[in-house]
Formats: C-alpha cells, structure tokens, sequence
C-alpha cells in the first residue's frame, strides 16, 4: 500500500486536482482523498461506467480491452485508469487553455 500512498500523493500534488479514489474489483472504494458522499456519489457512478465502457470495447474486438478512460466537461475532467484488482479515478479542474479563452472572449 505504500506505493499506492506515494502515487496518490505525487498526483495530490498536480495543480487542479480534486480528489483522487481507489477502488478495488468489485467498485467498493479503499483509499480516497474526497469525503464519504462525494466517494460514494462518484464510485457508484464510474464503476458502472467503465464497466460499460469495458463491454463496448470487447465488443467491438474481443482482443482488446479498455485501457484508460478520460470524460471531460466544463466543471470537471475524471480520468480513470482501470487494471485487473484496481482502478483509479482522478477528478481536476480542466486545463483551460489561455489562446482558447482569448479567442472566445473576442467573440
């Protein structure tokens, strides 16, 4: 678990990042830095998610598998890097990128 912490903490420590959850195979959460509603809220919803994600892409080739999942919105980017016993999910404030805000601001 020690690896895990240190991963958790080096990621913590990227500009933007809200909160990070651990989760083990069965979607039940074992390390998170956000609070209990927020974990629950976000557990239930990605597990489901990239179980569907998974079933699309098997589908599509039975050889394949899903590897990394990333949803973007204005609020919220989520990144979620799905492994046998594990997943991780990732929540930060997108990277709004300054020539995009001038360009909109000028229209």
């Amino acid at each position: 678990m020690a690896e895990v912490d240190e991963t958790i903490k080096r990621i913590q420590g990227h500009k933007g990042v809200k909160g990070i959850i651990v989760l083990n195979c069965e979607g039940i959460p074992i390390k998170t830095t956000l609070d209990n509603a927020e974990t629950v809220q976000i557990t239930g919803l990605i597990f489901n998610l990239i179980h569907k994600a998974r079933s699309c892409i098997k589908d599509l080739d039975s050889t394949n598998d899903l590897t990394f999942l990333r949803l973007r919105s204005r609020k919220h980017e989520i990144m979620v890097a799905p492994e046998n016993d594990y997943m991780m999910v990732v929540i930060q404030s997108p990277v709004i990128q300054s020539t995009l805000t001038a360009l909109s601001q000028k229209s």
